[in-house]
C-alpha cells in the first residue's frame, strides 16, 4: 500500500488549468483517469488526510504510485480525452457500464452498392444506418416481414445474392413480391437505393408521407377500376400501420429524443434508455455498472451520455436528452453533444406532461433492471459459496457460516422500539425463520441496551431448547442438564417445561416451516437452532452488546460482526479497527443483502405497531367488547365523553349491551384518563362539546393519524 505523500506534487507545479489527469500503480497501468475544470484544485482533494477521504477514494490513492496530467483548452476537450483514455486503459477504478446483454439492431447497409437490411449486433460500422437497439431479434424480423410488402429491400446475404445472379433466378422472396430482385436486374441499383432510403425515412419516424401517398394511389386505383391494385395497396397500409402500431405513440409532438434513466443503490447502479424517434419508442438498452468510486448521479449520467454517444454522429446524436440529474457543469457535455450532433442539443431534466410521465416509466424499468441484476446475482450458487467463503475468510472463522442471522432495531423517535431477526441459509433467505421482538426491558432511544436485550433473549430461549430437548452434554453457565438457565438479568429462573412463546413472523402469527421444524409433540423448534454468524446492523457498540449478551449466556461458539451502513464497514467485538472487504467482494454484498432485509423487516413491524397505537382508542382496552358493540357505542352517545358520563342502566339500553357489559365498560372508562380537550387552532380558544367540538367517531376509536408529513414521518424512523 502506497503513501500518497510520495507521490505528491510539488506545491505550484499542477497547472490551474482544464485537463485530464492518470493515476497509475506501481506497475505504470493506469488505474483511474479524471477530468477537471482546475487541475490544481481537484488533485488537491486527493493529497488530504486519508481519514477525510471516502473509503473507495482512498483505497484508489493508496493503490496508486504516481500522478500525471494533460493540460487541454477548454472542458470539451476535458471531456473528449476523458472518454478516449477510458476506453483506452479499462482503469480499475473508473465506472465502466456493461451491457446487461448484447442487443440486436436494425441495420441497413448503405455503404454497400445493393443495401440490405439484417439484424447486426456488436461494434457499429461506417456507413451502415441502425434503428433500435430491440429487445428482442424476433422483433426485428416481424417488423422488417410487413415493411418488405412496401418497401421490397433485399435481404438476402453476399452469397446468396452471388448464386441468385450467376443462375439468373431469385430467391423465394423475389418470387412473393418481397424483394425487389436487384441480383437478376429487376431493379436498377440507383432505384434500389431510393427504395432503401425510404425504407430508412420510415424506420426513423417520417412516416405519414408514405401512408397519405399510399392512400392516394389506392383511390385512384379503385377510381381507375383496378382494384387488384387497390386490393394490394390496402394490403400494405394495412401492413404499414400494423408495424407503426408495434411502437405505440409516446410524445405527441413527434419528438425525437432519447431519455435516460438511472437506478442505484450503494454498489451498483442500472441505466435504462429509451430511443424515441418521430414520437414513439424505437428501442430500449440498459447498462448495469459497479460503482468503484465515490460519484452522483449526474456523474452516472455524464459517463451513461459518454459512453452512449461517445462513437456516434450526426442524427444518431437527438435533438433532445432527458436525463434524471444533469452533470455538474452541464455546459462541456451540452457543447459536446452538440459537436457530435452538428447541430445544437437539449441537455434536461423534464418536468411536466407526456416526457415526465414516460421518463418516470423508464426509471421503473431502471429500478426493475438492478433488481434483477441483484436477484440474478443472488440465486447464483457459485456465487453464493463464494461469498459464504469471503465471509468466513475476512472474519476468520473455522467454516463458511452456513446460517446468518441479522438484527435489527428500529423506532420512532425512541418510541414503538422493536427489533427484527432474519435468518439467511446458504446465502438465501429463509423467511420461515424470521421473528420480531418488542422491547420490553426499558422505555425510550437506546440501540446498544436494546440489542443486549436482544440477543440474549433469543440466545436464552435456544438454551432452554437445548435443555429441554436434552441435547447438553455438559452443562452451560455451571449448570448440570436438567438444570433451568441461568436468569440474565438476576430474574427467577424460569421453569423448564414452560413453552416460550416464538416472536411472530410477517403476517403476526409464528411461523413454522413443516414437520423437520416440529417437536414430537407437533410445536415448532422456535429458536432451536444456533446460526454460525450474528450478524447486528450498526457499529462497535452494537457489537459489542451482542458480545457481551453472548459471553453472558455462556455461548462461545457463535461468531458476532456488525455491519455500519455509512461506510459499509465490517466491525467484529474486541477490536479498534473494522474489517474493511473489497467493494467487489460477494461476501460484502451478502452482508449487505442481510442487513437490509433486517431493516426491512423491523421497520414494517414498526411502522404496524405505530399504525395500531395511533388507531388504539379508550374503548380498546374494554376486555370482550368487540368492534361492532363499540360502533354501537358510540352510535348511540356520540362520544367516548358522553358515555363516560352515562350510567349503568343508560349502557344496557344500547342493543347487544348486557349488565355485566355495560358494567365493564364503565369500570374502564372510569379508570382511562380523559382526552385532551378540544382546541381551536385559529383563536386558541378551549372548547367543549357544546361549543360546537364535539368529539368525533374516529377520536372516539382512536383512528387518529400522526403528526407531519409521511416524508416528515419517513425521516424520523430509524
Amino acid at each position: 500500500m502506497a503513501d500518497p505523500s510520495s507521490y505528491r506534487p510539488r506545491p505550484g507545479e499542477i497547472p490551474d488549468s482544464p485537463g485530464v489527469y492518470r493515476f497509475r500503480d506501481e506497475h505504470r497501468r493506469v488505474i483511474y483517469v479524471g477530468k477537471a475544470k482546475s487541475l490544481r484544485q481537484r488533485l488537491a482533494n486527493y493529497f488530504q488526510d486519508l481519514a477525510n477521504l471516502h473509503p473507495r477514494t482512498r483505497t484508489m490513492v493508496t493503490t496508486a504510485a504516481s500522478v500525471e496530467w494533460t493540460v487541454v483548452s477548454t472542458e470539451v476537450e476535458a471531456l473528449q480525452l476523458e472518454y478516449s483514455w477510458i476506453k483506452e486503459y479499462d482503469p480499475r477504478f473508473n465506472v465502466k457500464y456493461r451491457d446487461d446483454k448484447s442487443y440486436p439492431y436494425l441495420a441497413v447497409t448503405m455503404n454497400e452498392e445493393f443495401p440490405r437490411v439484417q439484424v447486426m449486433r456488436g461494434q457499429k460500422k461506417k456507413g451502415v444506418r441502425y434503428f433500435g437497439p430491440y429487445g428482442h431479434a424476433w422483433a426485428i424480423r416481424d417488423t422488417v416481414d410487413l415493411l418488405l410488402r412496401v418497401f421490397p429491400v433485399r435481404t438476402c446475404s453476399a452469397g446468396v445474392f452471388k448464386n441468385a445472379a450467376r443462375t439468373g433466378r431469385p430467391c423465394l422472396l423475389g418470387y412473393i413480391d418481397k424483394c425487389s430482385a436487384p441480383c437478376v436486374e429487376r431493379i436498377t441499383p440507383e432505384d434500389h437505393r431510393e427504395l432503401a432510403d425510404e425504407f430508412c425515412d420510415f424506420m426513423a419516424g417520417r412516416t405519414g408521407t408514405y401512408l397519405r401517398r399510399l392512400e392516394r394511389q389506392m383511390g385512384e386505383a379503385a377510381e381507375d377500376m383496378e382494384y387488384e391494385r387497390a386490393a394490394r395497396l390496402r394490403d400494405d397500409i394495412g401492413a404499414l400501420r400494423k408495424a407503426m402500431e408495434k411502437s405505440a405513440v409516446v410524445l405527441a409532438d413527434a419528438t425525437d429524443a432519447d431519455l435516460i434513466a438511472v437506478a442505484e443503490d450503494e454498489l451498483e447502479a442500472a441505466v435504462q434508455i429509451f430511443h424515441v424517434r418521430g414520437g414513439r419508442v424505437r428501442g430500449q438498452r440498459g447498462w448495469v455498472t459497479d460503482k468503484v468510486e465515490e460519484i452522483t448521479t449526474g456523474a452516472l449520467v455524464e459517463h451513461a451520455l459518454q459512453q452512449l454517444y461517445g462513437e456516434e454522429s450526426g442524427d444518431a446524436v437527438p435533438k433532445e436528452v432527458l436525463v434524471p440529474a444533469l452533470p455538474d457543469p452541464v455546459e462541456p457535455v451540452q457543447q459536446w453533444l452538440t459537436d457530435r450532433r452538428g447541430s445544437g442539443v437539449s441537455l434536461r431534466i423534464p418536468q411536466r406532461g407526456d416526457k415526465k410521465a414516460l421518463m418516470e416509466t423508464v426509471q421503473r424499468n431502471a429500478q426493475q433492471a438492478l433488481v434483477l441484476h441483484k436477484t440474478k446475482r443472488a440465486s447464483d450458487l457459485t456465487t453464493r459459496s463464494r461469498a459464504l467463503e469471503e465471509i468466513a475468510e475476512a472474519l476468520g472463522l473455522d467454516s463458511a457460516p452456513l446460517r446468518i442471522e441479522c438484527y435489527d432495531i428500529s423506532h420512532l423517535q425512541g418510541d414503538d422500539v422493536v427489533a427484527s431477526m432474519v435468518v439467511f441459509e446458504d446465502g438465501l433467505a429463509r423467511k420461515s425463520e424470521y421473528r420480531r421482538f418488542q422491547i420490553k426491558g426499558f422505555r425510550g432511544q437506546d440501540d446498544v441496551r436494546s440489542m443486549h436485550e436482544v440477543i440474549t433473549r433469543r440466545f436464552r430461549r435456544y438454551l432452554a431448547e437445548k435443555e429441554r430437548t436434552g441435547e447438553w452434554a455438559d452443562g452451560v453457565d455451571g449448570t448440570e442438564t436438567g438444570d433451568a438457565p441461568r436468569p440474565v438479568d438476576g430474574g427467577a429462573p424460569r421453569p423448564v417445561d414452560e413453552p416460550y412463546a416464538a416472536e411472530p413472523g410477517a403476517d403476526g402469527r409464528a411461523l413454522t416451516d413443516g414437520p423437520a421444524l416440529k417437536d414430537d409433540d407437533g410445536r415448532p423448534k422456535r429458536f432451536a437452532y444456533p446460526p454460525q454468524l450474528v450478524v447486528v446492523d450498526g457499529g462497535q457498540p452494537q457489537v459489542a452488546a451482542a458480545q457481551r449478551a453472548l459471553d453472558e449466556l455462556g455461548i462461545d461458539d457463535i461468531a458476532v460482526c456488525g455491519l455500519a451502513k455509512r461506510l459499509e464497514e465490517v466491525w467484529v467485538p474486541r477490536e479498534d479497527d473494522p474489517v474493511v472487504l473489497p467493494r467487489t467482494s460477494e461476501g460484502l454484498y451478502l452482508l449487505q443483502r442481510v442487513r437490509d432485509e433486517a431493516h426491512r423487516f423491523a421497520i414494517t413491524y414498526q411502522r404496524t405497531k405505530r399504525a395500531k397505537r395511533f388507531r388504539a382508542g379508550p374503548l380498546d382496552d374494554v376486555p370482550g367488547l368487540g368492534e361492532t358493540r363499540k360502533q354501537a357505542l358510540i352510535k348511540h352517545f356520540g362520544s367516548v365523553k358522553k358515555l363516560r358520563s352515562a350510567t349503568i342502566d343508560q349502557i344496557c339500553e344500547v342493543p347487544g349491551i348486557g349488565r355485566k357489559t355495560a358494567e365493564t365498560v364503565a369500570v374502564a372508562l372510569a379508570g382511562a384518563a380523559p382526552a385532551a380537550p378540544a382546541v381551536n387552532t385559529a383563536t386558541g380558544e378551549i372548547m367543549d362539546d357544546e361549543d360546537g367540538a364535539p368529539e368525533t367517531t374516529a377520536d372516539a376509536l382512536g383512528e387518529s393519524v400522526s403528526a407531519g408529513t409521511p416524508d416528515e414521518r419517513r425521516g424520523q424512523e430509524r
